[in-house]
């Protein structure tokens, strides 16, 4: 006399109740989502706690902001990241005081006269173009409620505070410091009433990676 056995489905029919039942599929579905949106949800509640906060950082001033308007406009991020995007070239994250004023401009008329290998188009017409700053201080605005610690002060200052950056003024500068520490003040051409988009553009590149005193971490990490 036989003895019968038991069959045990397979893991592939078992999941095929799945398959031939489009409600439990659904409801599979929904739940694999659920899931997947509270593991990415749930730490942002935490990023208060989490993230370290670096001494020395503060937000763009309006010049620099305007410059990063530029930067933008012209294909050319960073930040966002962009899904799929190539960087040809050296990284700009630390490009700030490397090169002169003057080494920039010639990099944006044409790349090819200070590096000869470049790729890069030029971008002679920056120079040709005035900086239109009667908007900053709404783009200002709407950053601050994004976030970005602009106070309504640097807000209603923000057109004198792109000229006073651009031009040099003395009179102004403190206050300009006062809101924005270390912001590199330099004449672009503003004495002269007629701040361009390579100034601001300028401005913003001089700015970057130029914020954070990586010696304080290196010593710090040396201490340890």
């Amino acid at each position: 006399m036989a003895i019968p056995t038991t069959h045990k489905p397979s893991i592939w029919q078992r999941h095929a109740v799945f398959e031939k039942n489009s409600i439990i599929l659904v409801i599979g579905i929904l739940v694999a989502i659920s899931i997947g949106g509270l593991v990415e949800v749930l730490p942002l509640f935490y990023l208060k706690s989490t993230i370290e906060k670096v001494e020395g950082i503060r937000p763009y001033s309006p010049l620099e902001l305007a410059g990063r308007n530029i930067y933008v406009r012209e294909g050319c991020y960073d930040h966002p990241f962009q899904w799929g995007s190539k960087r040809t070239g050296p990284d700009l994250a630390r490009v700030g005081g490397k090169y002169s004023d003057d080494w920039h401009r010639d990099h944006l008329r044409n790349p090819r006269s200070v590096v000869p290998a470049s790729i890069m188009p030029g971008y002679p017409w920056l120079e040709q173009t005035p900086l239109n700053i009667s908007h900053i201080g709404e783009d200002m605005a709407v950053l601050s409620v994004e976030g970005v610690p602009y106070t309504q002060e640097m807000i209603a200052a923000a057109t004198s505070d792109a000229k006073t950056q651009g031009s040099a003024e003395d009179a102004s500068t403190k206050a300009l410091l006062n809101r924005y520490p270390r912001a590199i003040i330099r004449d672009l051409g503003g004495n002269n009433g007629r701040l361009t988009e390579a100034d601001a553009l300028v401005a913003y590149l001089q700015l970057l990676g130029t914020q954070v005193d990586f010696k304080l971490y290196d010593d710090k990490a040396n201490i340890r």
